[in-house]
């Protein structure tokens, strides 16, 4: 087995950390959205989302000063880079709940490859979940929106990332259109994902039956090979008679 990298180490022991940290923050999140706290309340729950939210950065600067080379993975992971930097800058700070749906999928992915059903799960769960904090904190307080409720939330999310989009609830800020745009593109990845890792295990299954197969088949062939020798050494070592030999009168 070749020996992991350091980011692959660091992934290893971190995504399930990480995936604890990213609940924490939907935590935090949810109680500001769905809570609304006031006052000091409020500057407390900002500042623990600030700080929690720091461990994201983090993390993506160590992977970032780990990979090798950095230049490619930098590239490949460019997508991430304004998930980071841009909710520093209000109030594009909503795209923080993109790096938590990604660590929790990043930790539910490593952990049961090949259990398509739990992963499907957990990842549209974790989308459908967001967008609904998400939409309700720029929409939940606007009167000309229809969105005001948990349930309201839910439900746009759950017609919007099956792309059912029946438009009898929809975003009228451009915050909300934003949040809705994010998780189109969340649920076609999601619905990707899915489809690689369901061709990546029956490809696997494929290959693992395939080589039990060849395995037994060469067995068999071993075992036939091995009685023709048996068969042979017999006839060599008791030859037939001579002709005459044993016959009485002649």
């Amino acid at each position: 087995m070749a020996e992991l990298t350091r980011l692959e180490r660091w992934d290893k022991r971190t995504d399930l950390p990480l995936a604890g940290v990213a609940i924490v923050f939907l935590a935090l999140y949810s109680v500001k959205v769905l809570v609304r706290p006031q006052g000091s309340a409020d500057k407390a729950v900002d500042i623990a989302l600030l700080v929690v939210y720091c461990m994201f950065v983090v993390d993506y600067a160590v992977r970032l000063y780990l990979a090798d080379p950095r230049g490619r993975w930098f590239v490949r992971h460019l997508w991430e880079l304004p998930i980071i930097v841009l909710p520093f800058l209000r109030p594009l700070r909503l795209l923080s709940l993109a790096v938590v749906v990604s660590a929790l999928q990043r930790a539910v992915g490593e952990t049961t490859r090949g259990k398509v059903i739990v992963y499907t799960a957990c990842g549209a769960v974790a989308i459908v979940y967001a967008a609904s904090l998400a939409i309700l904190d720029v929409e939940g307080t606007r009167p000309e929106s229809k969105i005001h409720t948990l349930g309201d939330a839910l439900w746009w999310a759950t017609t919007t990332v099956t792309t059912v989009g029946y438009g009898d609830l929809s975003p009228v800020t451009p915050m909300g259109k934003l949040v809705a745009v994010a998780l189109m593109i969340g649920g076609i990845a999601l619905v990707g994902s899915v489809t690689a890792t369901l061709a990546s295990w029956i490809v696997q299954r494929v290959a693992m039956e395939d080589a039990a197969e060849e395995v037994a088949t060469r067995a068999q062939i071993e075992e036939l090979r091995e009685e023709i020798r048996r068969l042979a050494r017999s006839v060599s070592d008791d030859p037939k008679p001579a002709y005459g030999e044993g016959r009485e009168g002649f």
